[in-house]
């Protein structure tokens, strides 16, 4: 059983991460939009970020009460996939908006 540490990742499955406050989300025709921001202005020199409806199922679930763990269970039970599959989607979304600091990790 993982005890929460994936070598070589990031992310730890027993810490909870919430959205960044330094970026906007916007929805324009069915796909979500994540543009952070620099000074309180839209950062177009940063990449745009868009999610799909996997990543949108995570993104939702980034409210920093959830532990990994616990969103990884939720989508296991909502979705016909296996739990390493939906592990591997998770902790690699994760990384990638870690890395690009559209999530931070929550205390405690």
């Amino acid at each position: 059983m993982n005890k929460g540490v994936i070598m070589g990742s990031l992310i730890n499955l027993g810490k909870k991460y919430s959205l960044s406050p330094n970026l906007v989300v916007r929805e324009i025709e069915g796909e979500v939009i994540i543009i952070p921001l620099t000074s309180g202005v839209g950062d177009m020199e940063e990449a745009l970020f868009t999610l799909n409806p996997t990543g949108l199922a995570i993104w939702q679930r980034l409210d920093g009460k959830k532990s990994v763990r616990e969103i990884i269970q939720e989508l296991v039970n909502e979705y016909d996939a296996s739990r390493e599959e939906i592990e591997e989607d998770v902790v690699g979304l994760l990384e990638e908006l870690y890395q690009r600091k559209l999530i931070v990790e929550e205390e405690g």
